[in-house]
């Protein structure tokens, strides 16, 4: 059965800000191949994770700490050898220098903004350079984290001034709300907080969607099925970030509020909290879920998103499973023998000897590697698929990094070389599928990454030569 073309950029639009994007349906398709040379929009994304993957663990690569991201080996571009040490800034170790030279190759600029813009921002100064479309918001910052001082320890998206490029989202709720907007109704007033916890997000589109679902719709059986799948997916997730006890009409049951800390509470005077593995991981994959909605959604084509702050200080207990098997029951500040700040997981790292086995931090760095692998994969399925045929994986620029190199402080030149990174093929701009020495510093490769997305902009000093890293271009 032939139907109505419709847009790839088709819109549920409600009234005030509220913008909720439909899935790839069958009839945004043309009955052709898909196109090669379809037009997708420009995106890059940091992916940021604490501690980082010392440089000999790297080198065993997905026979050790990297085996989850192996289902997206084809996808990724693994570099190793990549050089941060003019992130260094005298008497500042590599959890704070190190993280703000992650995605900027660049050292602070004082505790609260970085030595640059970060490669997202460049590139979508170059790619847009007269602003994103429509009301799209420049850039989405959201991660869960829980090491707060200084900024860059968890921000990692920087305007050319040094200063952060979005407010960072660090609650499922506010998420939520960046993503959508405010929800305004008829007379032009916002929602207080009281009503919006009994009505959904969704209520403002029902006029489109019953439109799109009626006996008059330009769908297919099979795309209105999608449709009401991708809606209730919504509204789930809606109700997860909401935290309340107001449920909507046959909505799902909600699960217990969340029981983190945020804000201050999440560093107590650099102490370290203690947290339960299930409790960590439910939290970041709502927040994984619903940055990965929005750019599906066009509704974030840059940004960052972090799992755990640089030099995280968390005394994590709970058994840690993979692929079926157990891999290791955490139970740090036990392990460790110590209390507060000593009883942390980043203690493994400073303690990482490249003669021993260094079972705990080998189990910690997997299992940073399985969440981020999990963020990656909610942007490779079915749903992400794109008019040239790739996901919005494959056609975007995710670049994925860390602040260290090996984790110990008494020299700044092994922390800060070898530094981990990972980036998606943007299109076919990268050769993705390998793991690759590189040699070259942070600077040379991204700046070779920017060029390569078509943007003029480039990071570093005005004066400094650019080395181009043609290795990793396709």
């Amino acid at each position: 059965m032939n139907h109505a073309k419709l847009s790839r950029r088709t819109l549920l639009k409600g009234l005030g800000s509220v913008t909720v994007g439909l899935p790839l349906l069958e009839e945004m398709l043309t009955a052709a191949p898909p196109d090669p040379r379809a037009e997708i929009p420009a995106r890059a994304f940091n992916v940021f994770f604490g501690l980082g993957i010392p440089a000999p663990l790297q080198s065993e690569g997905f026979d050790g700490v990297l085996e989850p991201l192996q289902p997206l080996a084809d996808k990724l571009l693994i570099l190793r050898n990549v050089d941060q040490i003019r992130c260094d800034e005298s008497g500042i170790n590599a959890h704070f220098d190190g993280a703000s030279g992650a995605f900027t190759a660049e050292p602070p600029n004082g505790e609260a903004k970085s030595g640059g813009p970060s490669l997202d921002q460049v590139v979508r100064a170059g790619c847009y350079p007269d602003g994103l479309p429509g009301n799209l918001p420049p850039s989405l910052v959201a991660g869960t984290f829980f090491r707060r001082s200084r900024v860059s320890r968890y921000v990692h998206s920087y305007n050319v001034d040094g200063t952060v490029a979005a407010a960072m989202q660090e609650k499922p709720r506010d998420l939520f709300d960046r993503i959508f907007g405010q929800l305004e109704y008829g007379d032009g007033q916002s929602e207080e907080r009281t009503e919006r916890l009994k009505r959904s997000v969704l209520d403002s589109v029902i006029e489109q969607y019953q439109r799109f679902t009626g006996p008059l719709s330009p769908l297919g059986s099979a795309s209105k099925s999608r449709l009401n799948d991708h809606l209730d997916r919504i509204r789930e997730l809606e109700q997860r970030a909401y935290e309340s006890s107001d449920r909507i009409e046959g909505a799902p049951p909600l699960p217990p509020r969340s029981q983190l800390a945020h804000g201050g509470r999440a560093d107590p005077g650099g102490e370290g909290i203690d947290m339960k593995l299930d409790d960590l991981v439910e939290e970041w994959r709502l927040m994984a879920e619903l940055y990965a909605l929005a750019i599906k959604m066009d509704r974030a084509r840059f940004g960052a998103i972090t799992f755990l702050a640089a030099g995280e200080r968390l005394r994590v207990t709970g058994d840690y499973h993979y692929g079926g098997r157990k891999i290791y029951t955490f139970d740090d500040a036990a392990q460790l023998g110590a209390s507060g700040s000593q009883g942390c997981s980043h203690e493994w790292w400073h303690q990482f000897n490249e003669k021993k086995t260094n079972e705990q931090l080998r189990a910690h760095a997997h299992m940073k590697m399985r969440e981020v692998a999990y963020f990656l994969q909610l942007l490779d399925d079915s749903e992400s698929l794109e008019a040239n045929g790739r996901s919005i994986l494959e056609n975007s620029l995710f670049t994925v990094s860390t602040e260290s190199g090996d984790g110990r402080h008494s020299n700044v030149k092994r922390e800060l070389s070898g530094v981990f990174h990972a980036l998606t093929g943007a299109e076919g701009r990268f050769k993705t599928g390998q793991i690759m020495d590189v040699s070259a510093e942070g600077l040379d490769v991204y700046n070779t990454m920017i060029a390569a997305m078509g943007a003029k902009g480039k990071l570093g000093p005005d004066d400094r030569e650019f080395q181009a890293i043609d290795a990793i271009r396709a």
